[in-house]
């Protein structure tokens, strides 16, 4: 997935918040034991979250137009849990989804095929935006180990080769916080799940089966901090539109599209806080997906 040409061989501001994100993330875990707990928290899950935005960056082609070199910046394993290979392999096919929202298309779908059983208690618990923040970061862990182990059985050999590069990243990233005597248990709860956690504050309300919009996106339009935690794909609707244009080109693009996205019934959104207000104890939609909900008699 290429980036769009420009007048610059490399983005430069992507280059620089690289060094930001990894540079602040050294110096957090570092000096972990004199930063207060609750601060330590919302310094860890911002730097987490803003790895994960780094890594979509990186997916579309940024900050070079050499892919090896984009791979390399993306690929520090700071999360533990999932392979920058299959995250790259994922958003790719959710881009290409011949149906986006549809599960059996969308790798990266919200949306389920059935309301009955387990399935239905996890959609409950994920359908409004505090559910998705709390329950959210542990179901997405739990279902996907469940079908890289299904997968491992049907495809040992290619298993292995995603996962193996990954285990080797993160004994690097393990011995570093060891070295600097962060233990596992409160990495995870000071950085990975609250990052997990505010990245869904993203992604709960960008896609919309019902939706005729490109790509099926909403877009939020003043996303003030948090357009930066998440380098400005809250314009979702323009991001699936022009996926390869660099992060910090989407604003002008939304802005000069704003009218077209808003006729072909994207919602635009005026802002996180009113996500929160309409959502936070609310479901945003049915969860099951529209093409797979029984009919109504």
């Amino acid at each position: 997935m290429q980036r769009e040409a420009s007048s610059s061989t490399v983005g430069w501001p992507t280059v620089l918040l690289a060094g930001v994100v990894y540079g602040e993330w050294m110096v957090a875990t570092a000096w972990h034991a004199v930063i207060p707990t609750p601060l330590l928290v919302l310094i860890g899950g911002w730097l987490l979250a803003w790895q994960g935005s780094l890594q979509h960056e990186v997916i579309h082609g940024h900050p070079t137009r050499i892919r090896w070199i984009n791979d390399t910046i993306g690929f520090a394993p700071l999360s533990l849990w999932l392979p920058y290979r299959l995250y790259r392999r994922s958003h790719v096919a959710h881009h290409r989804a011949e149906v986006i929202t549809d599960p059996r298309h969308d790798p990266e779908s919200r949306y389920r095929v059935q309301a009955r059983g387990f399935a239905a208690v996890l959609g409950r618990l994920q359908s409004t935006l505090l559910g998705q923040m709390v329950f959210g970061p542990a179901i997405s862990v739990g279902r996907f180990f469940l079908q890289e182990t299904r997968r491992l059985a049907r495809e040992p050999a290619r298993v292995a080769r995603d996962w193996a590069p990954h285990l080797v990243a993160v004994a690097l990233v393990l011995w570093w916080l060891g070295h600097v005597g962060l233990g596992v248990g409160r990495y995870v709860l000071c950085f990975v799940y609250p990052g997990m956690a505010l990245t869904m504050v993203r992604s709960y309300a960008e896609h919309r089966a019902d939706l005729a919009s490109p790509g099926r996106a909403a877009s939020v339009e003043h996303g003030g901090l948090l357009g930066l935690l998440y380098l400005n794909n809250n314009l979702h609707a323009a991001h699936h539109e022009r996926p390869s244009l660099a992060w910090y080109d989407l604003p002008a693009y939304h802005r000069h599209n704003r009218a077209r996205f808003a006729e072909a019934g994207a919602p635009i959104y005026r802002g996180y806080g009113e996500i929160v207000r309409r959502f936070a104890f609310s479901a945003h939609d049915d969860m099951v997906h529209p093409l797979h909900r029984e009919p109504v008699s």
